[in-house]
């Protein structure tokens, strides 16, 4: 394609990365839209489906509703660091008290820890996503932060609870966290 091409359809652009002409309230009867405008609408309404219906970032807090919960950088970091350093304290607290000899390795936002019987489990933070990842034995999940707590994106599930499961399962003996 030439130059004067591309110039003569530069005002003709559409698509995701291309900014659209935002449509008013009184835009919303079918009839008076134009088929241009009639498409855009349809697209944002579906890319807001997509994005609240499919994408890992549903949190499930009430059965059937779906919130999305964004925060800012430092507030993420603030909860994640703060739930990495209550594990390493329970976890040194378990040590402390001869419950059970959990190693704990943290390299910045990555917590393994370690089970005598040789297991591990690990929690990795995902800041662009603002996810905690948790591996175990049993699977990984994925949990993200919605009304004061880490959430998992698949059942809504606390993470400190299916931490405990976990832990306690791969320790053989309960362990709360």
């Amino acid at each position: 394609m030439g130059v004067d091409a591309a110039v003569a359809g530069a005002g003709k652009v559409s698509g995701p990365f291309c900014p659209q002409p935002a449509l008013h309230s009184a835009d919303t009867n079918r009839r008076t839209l134009p088929g241009r405008a009639r498409r855009a609408k349809t697209a944002a309404a579906t890319l807001d489906e997509f994005i609240h219906t499919i994408l890992p970032t549903r949190v499930f807090d009430t059965p059937g509703r779906t919130v999305i919960r964004t925060l800012t950088d430092a507030d993420y970091q603030a909860h994640t660091q703060a739930l990495l350093a209550h594990i390493e304290s329970q976890a040194d607290r378990w040590l402390q008290d001869d419950v059970i000899d959990i190693d704990t390795h943290r390299t910045g936002g990555l917590l393994e820890l370690s089970f005598p019987d040789g297991s591990k489990i690990i929690i990795n933070t995902q800041p662009p996503l603002q996810e905690v990842w948790l591996a175990a034995r049993s699977g990984g999940f994925h949990y993200r932060w919605a009304d004061g707590r880490w959430v998992d994106t698949r059942d809504g599930s606390d993470f400190l609870a299916s931490l405990t499961r976990l832990a306690s399962q791969q320790g053989g003996r309960p362990l709360v966290f």
